[in-house]
């Protein structure tokens, strides 16, 4: 069965005024350099019968609005079904977010409208250019570089996942390269830079060691893991790309053939169980909220609503200039904010949410996209769990659920678990949503593999 394949950029640099999402609250970090230009890259894989599209776009967070209208304006205007197109975001945070994240990072409706329409010209382009082409898979492991932000000498994945696609020249057309790590390291080079982070400098040293060649970076389960702190330096935050992108050219000298490449692809709700907030909870953000805005009063300020706003409150301060005065006004007023909003429904909302898992397949090789800064051991589970050996699981794709932690995150009420749905507007998740999760990928997949 022979493979049609293209590849297509567009390009995502927002125009002057947009907010960068992530580090802080209320910073109004709107970029004020362009260090590297923001893209939105697709590949289209066609066997003849069915068709998939993965699309690679260098934002925080996409909402389910923003997909939808991206996976619509594909569908219209080539043969491709909305459910077998993946867009997927890179999560730099020195890139904005088209999707909410209360308080760190506006969305700019006009941007959020336009980067649609980007991403979706991106999809079409590669669909037009389509060509004959073999597809080839493999995989390499990287350790040592990262680490487990949750607890010590937690679980990592050191998985590099890779396929590269060649013309009928055997000339490198297209690669993805799927890792899990946050993309930080290189935001120290300037807060408000746009800059895709270190994906961005692995699709790049991928480009130039094979000229012609267009690359997709698609982030993976990074919800619990960054590099290692010794990156987050000037002088050494480039190392951390270089090695990754040194490994993926180990892993494409070493790849295969896809066998049989037939294409399959699924689409499933999760439903997610969830908990309602209590009003004890919520009162008790709101009355410190409304005492520390009245009063100004920083006494005991990490004690509270600051126990898990950031990863490192310590550290938050620095985002304001080292003022605890405005760090504390900006974690006062999103406490106020967050409890506003969900008093609204906080005793008629339903206690689950629904996700979308969803599963591409061409051949042999397997990939595996969620809604959430999922966490390692339940990308590990879903590995262990499938068994085959070509599996990419990437985060941040289709929707944004924000952090799906893990029961031992759950039971510590950590940032990811008890802060990331106050940010996101939901209701924080239970000890069981991560293998809820987990099931309704690995369904998914068994469906892809029987389409």
């Amino acid at each position: 069965m022979a493979l049609q394949i293209g590849v297509a950029r567009t390009r995502l640099t927002p125009p002057w005024g947009v907010e960068l999402a992530g580090l802080g609250y209320y910073l109004k970090r709107t970029w004020q350099r362009i260090r590297d230009d923001l893209a939105a890259t697709a590949l289209v894989i066609d066997d003849g019968e069915r068709l998939i599209a993965l699309i690679a776009v260098d934002l925080m967070y996409s909402d389910r609005d923003f997909v939808q209208t991206v996976r619509t304006l594909v569908s219209v205007h080539t043969n491709l079904y909305p459910e077998a197109i993946c867009v997927a975001c890179s999560h730099s945070h020195n890139t904005p977010t088209v999707a909410i994240i209360r308080g760190a990072g506006e969305i700019d409706p006009e941007y959020q409208s336009w980067a649609a329409r980007q991403a979706a010209t991106a999809a079409i382009l590669a669909w037009k250019q389509r060509q004959p082409a073999t597809l080839r898979v493999g995989h390499a492991d990287i350790a040592g570089w990262t680490f487990n932000r949750t607890r010590e000498n937690g679980p990592v994945d050191p998985r590099i996942g890779v396929w590269r696609a060649d013309d009928a020249q055997g000339r490198p057309l297209a690669a993805v390269v799927n890792f899990q790590a946050h993309p930080t390291v290189m935001m120290h080079l300037g807060l408000t830079d746009v800059s895709r982070d270190w994906p961005g400098q692995v699709t790049d040293l991928l480009e130039e060691a094979y000229p012609g060649l267009t690359a997709l970076y698609l982030q993976g389960a990074c919800g619990d893991i960054n590099f290692n702190h010794s990156f987050e330096h000037p002088t050494h935050c480039h190392e951390p790309g270089r090695a990754i992108a040194a490994k993926a050219l180990e892993a494409f000298a070493s790849s295969r053939t896809v066998d049989a490449p037939r294409i399959g692809h699924a689409s499933r709700a999760v439903s997610l169980p969830t908990r309602r907030w209590t009003r004890a909870e919520i009162q008790r953000d709101r009355e410190e909220a409304e005492y520390r805005l009245s009063t100004g009063d920083t006494t005991g300020w990490r004690d509270g609503l600051a126990r898990v706003i950031v990863n490192y409150p310590d550290k938050l301060p620095e985002r304001y200039g080292g003022d605890l005065d405005k760090t504390v006004q900006a974690i006062a007023r999103f406490g106020k904010e967050w409890t506003d909003q969900i008093l609204l429904d906080v005793d008629t909302r339903p206690e689950t949410l629904t996700a979308e898992g969803q599963a591409l397949r061409v051949g042999d090789a397997w990939l595996s996209a969620n809604p959430s800064e999922f966490f390692t051991s339940l990308a590990l589970d879903l590995r262990r769990q499938w068994g085959r050996d070509e599996l990419m699981v990437v985060g941040y794709a289709n929707d944004s659920i924000g952090y799906l932690p893990d029961a031992y995150d759950v039971e510590r009420r950590s940032y990811a678990a008890y802060q990331s749905p106050k940010f996101k507007n939901q209701f924080p998740f239970v000890a069981e949503s991560g293998e809820a999760m987990v099931n309704g990928l690995l369904a998914a997949l068994e469906e892809s593999t029987v389409s």
